[in-house]
Order: C-alpha cells, then structure tokens, then sequence
C-alpha cells in the first residue's frame, strides 16, 4: 500500500531519530576507530619498506656473487697466464702474457672495489632494515593497545548499536528506495549527519535561516516533501505554535 507524505515523513523522522543514536554511540569511541586505522596504514607501509628494502639487498647479493665469481675467474687466468709464461718462445710473447698478467690483475682491484662497496650498501640496508623493523614494533604495540581500548567501547556498546541497526533496517524498507537514498545522500553531506529535521521557532533545525510563513503552512499541510532552500534538509513537520497563516 502507497504511504501517504505524511507517514513518509514520520517514517523519515524515525529513521532520522535511529541515525542519530547511532552516531552518538559512534562518538563514544571518538578518534579511535581513526587512531586504530592510521597505525594500521603506518604498519602497513613499514612492512612495504622492509620488503623493498629486502628485495633490494637481494639484488645487490647477486652482483656481490658476481663480483666475487668474476675475481675467481681473473685469479685462475693469472695462473694460466704464469704457467704459459714460463715456456714462451720470444719476448713479444712473453710482453703479450705479461699485458694479460696485468689486466687480471687490475680486474681483480676492480672486483675487490666493487664488492666492498656492495657490501657497505647491503649493511646499510640491513640498518634501515633493523631501524624500520624497530619502529614497526613500537607501532604495533600502539596498535595492539588502542585495538584494546576500542574493542572495550565497541563491546559495551554492540548489543545497543546491534538493535538499533535491525531497526533502521526495517525502518528503511518502509520507504521507496528513491527516498531513502536521498536520505542517505543528504545525511553525507551534512556535518552533523541530520537530513531530516523539524521547524523550531521559525527556523530551519539543521541550518537555523527563517522559514517564511507560508511555507511554514505548506510543510504542516504534509501534501509534499519539501526541503529547506538554504541547506537542501528535509523539513518533517513545524512546531504547532510556530504555524502563522496569511
């Protein structure tokens, strides 16, 4: 059966009246809920730093070992080169073995450079590594205690928040989907989640600028929604000693 404006509106008004008990027992647990997901997000990126870091020093062994299999390869040809040098024929000889003598060598200087500096940078990471890691620890020991303090809150307030949320779910269904969305859509935008609200002492209840008259009539007649021009609310209902007509 089609609600008449009037039971939308009382309907609207209930469900108004649910939301706002529902944001009161929400203000009980204050920051927390933002505390508690803030330290997740900053755990979060400590865990990603670390595992960049890792994957980095994973890099850095693998040209360490390559520097390091490079040296071995150097010193087994200076070896063969020594030995070739003992039974040459002619001195161009032996100055072409002593030039290959040489360059090992200097690849062996090379490599040795090369490996001291991969091996500062993979401390440094393991530093960074040990530095993350520590405040990651302290973080989440924050994060364990305000989980602590809010699931104390949420608990002692589940069971009211519990009956409040199955009675604004029925409430919901007693009104068009159209509606209710622009319910939900106007209670977002407003900072203090009211959408639906009564006309007090001539003013709007959720912005507080003068409703004229007449319109006052209009919104006690119930033959329509209607919406306070200023802040977009909709107007339930006037109190009875406000209504003038002209």
């Amino acid at each position: 059966m089609e609600l008449t404006v009037a039971q939308k509106l009382e309907t609207l008004l209930k469900l108004q009246s649910i939301d706002s008990q529902l944001d009161e027992l929400r203000k009980l647990r204050g920051d927390l809920p933002d505390e508690v997901r803030d330290l997740e997000d900053e755990v979060i990126g400590f865990e990603t730093r670390i595992g960049k870091f890792k994957r980095e020093i994973e890099t850095l062994e693998v040209e360490l070992n390559g520097y390091r299999a490079g040296k071995k390869e150097a010193e087994k040809l200076i070896q063969k080169y020594k030995d070739q040098q003992m039974n040459v024929r002619n001195n161009r000889e032996y100055d072409a073995i002593a030039k290959e003598l040489e360059l090992q060598e200097l690849e062996i200087q090379l490599a040795d450079k090369r490996t001291r500096e991969t091996e500062f940078k993979i401390k440094n990471k393991n530093t960074e590594i040990s530095d993350v890691e520590s405040a990651m620890a302290n973080r989440k020991k924050d994060l364990e205690q305000k989980r602590k303090e809010l699931d104390v809150l949420v608990a002692e307030s589940q069971e009211d928040e519990k009956k409040l949320t199955v009675s604004r779910d029925k409430a919901a269904t007693n009104v068009e989907e159209r509606l209710v969305n622009a319910y939900n859509r106007i209670r977002g935008n407003a900072e203090n989640g009211l959408a639906v609200v009564m006309v007090k002492r001539g003013a709007c209840g959720g912005c507080f600028n003068i409703v004229p008259p007449q319109r006052q009539a209009d919104i006690k007649d119930k033959k329509k929604i209607i919406v306070c021009e200023h802040c977009g609310r909709i107007l339930a209902d006037v109190d009875a000693i406000e209504i003038v007509r002209r």
